[in-house]
Formats: structure tokens, C-alpha cells, sequence
């Protein structure tokens, strides 16, 4: 079974600057290596916005659909992808100095599908090789987002 993933990172600007960083979903791509491209339906994220995304690893890139499924605005984005069932979500925390913990988290709690299963095995490295490549790009979407929001704070 695939793992839970999490990652955190600092960042010295207050929860409401940084959410309107994690929270414009259509920039995504900006900030994940393998996140190419987020196009929000609809306009507006919120609750119930669904969007496409654009997903590459070296050569190989790959459509899905996701729909933000907690909407909590200054403390949690979430949103789950349709092909995986997977939950990828963004939770704010103000440290008490003025700055905000960041914590990235990919939840698979509830398994994968099949399919996803087969892709990730046989096209996209294997689960440990994935997984670790996952756990690298949260840590390097992190960063960006650190420095996206102090720039602008």
C-alpha cells in the first residue's frame, strides 16, 4: 500500500498572506517540479472547484482531475484526484511569531486504484522510487511557496 506523505516548512509571513499563495491553485505549476500545469474550473476556489491538471516526470506527463474537498480559508486547502483517490492538502498554523507552519501532506489512506497502481509500477519507477521523488517535490513546493510569500509579505 502507497504511503502517507508529509513535509513542513517556516515561513516568516502570516497565515493570510501565505494562503493566497497555496490557495491560487491555477499557479500550482510554479510551484511543483512535477505539476506542470493547473487549469481551475469554474473561476473562484472554493469548495467544490474542480480543476486539470498537467503532471510530468522527465518525458512522460499525464492528465487528472482533482476537486478541492476542504476549503478552510488562512488554515487548509484540500483537494482529491479523481484517477487515484488520493488527498493532497496544504494546513496553515501560525507559529506565534508573525510567521506560519506550512505542512504538505499526500494521504492515501484509503488506497489507490488499480490503475494508479500500474502506472506508478510500471511507468513511473515503482512505489519506493515514486514516492521518495513525491516526498522531494513536496519539500521543493514548499520552498518555493517560502519564498513566493516573503518576497510579497
Amino acid at each position: 500500500m502507497p504511503a502517507n506523505l508529509t513535509t513542513s516548512i517556516v515561513i516568516a509571513a502570516t497565515p493570510e498572506r501565505v494562503w493566497t499563495v497555496v490557495s491560487d491553485l491555477g499557479r500550482m505549476g510554479e510551484w511543483s517540479p512535477q505539476t506542470r500545469k493547473v487549469i481551475v474550473r469554474g473561476g473562484e476556489v472554493k469548495q467544490g472547484t474542480t480543476t486539470v491538471n498537467i503532471n510530468r516526470q522527465g518525458w512522460k506527463v499525464w492528465p487528472t482531475q482533482s476537486e478541492v474537498v476542504d476549503f478552510e480559508p488562512n488554515r487548509r486547502i484540500a483537494f482529491k484526484v479523481r484517477e487515484n483517490h488520493s488527498v493532497w492538502s496544504f494546513d496553515l498554523e501560525p507559529t506565534g511569531d508573525g510567521g506560519t507552519r506550512v505542512t504538505q501532506t499526500r494521504d492515501v489512506t484509503h488506497g489507490t486504484t488499480a490503475v494508479s497502481k500500474m502506472l506508478v509500477e510500471k511507468m513511473l519507477g515503482g512505489e519506493p522510487s515514486f514516492e521518495a521523488n513525491l516526498l522531494t517535490g513536496m519539500k521543493q513546493t514548499l520552498v518555493r511557496i517560502k519564498d513566493e510569500a516573503e518576497q510579497t509579505a
